[in-house]
């Protein structure tokens, strides 16, 4: 059974810092894709960032473009975001997923086959 485990996620006022790790337990996540998506009060889960196996390819959304980066570190089987110069409208449910037969859409939900529980992110004005 796989589990994915996020943390690192509070509360922190506009323009600070915050960064998220998930941690893959029961499969190793080496060879998967790994995506963060968000979902705030009263709105679709959308998608924020994702990175290949290697590492070597990440994508993000526009809206985090410049600001957010997601890395890995696959002896650890853990991925990172690193949330810089936040925003009110930044304040979600923050969510990592593996996926390991990736068909080529990395933005979409249905892409992923294993998902977190969440983890908190409120960024206060």
């Amino acid at each position: 059974q796989v589990q994915l485990v996020e943390s690192g996620g509070g509360l922190v006022q506009a323009g600070g810092s915050l960064r998220l790790s998930c941690a893959a337990s029961g499969r190793t996540s080496s060879r998967a894709l790994m995506g963060w998506f968000r979902q705030a009060p009263g709105k679709e889960r959308e998608f924020v960032a994702a990175i290949s196996w290697s590492g070597a390819y990440t994508f993000y959304a526009d809206s985090v473009k410049g600001r957010f980066t997601i890395s890995r570190d696959n002896a650890k089987n853990t991925v990172y975001l690193q949330m810089n110069g936040l925003k009110v409208e930044d304040t979600a449910v923050y969510y990592c997923a593996a996926d390991w037969n990736y068909s080529g859409n990395y933005g979409s939900r249905y892409e992923y086959d294993y998902w977190g529980q969440g983890t908190q992110v409120t960024v206060s004005s």
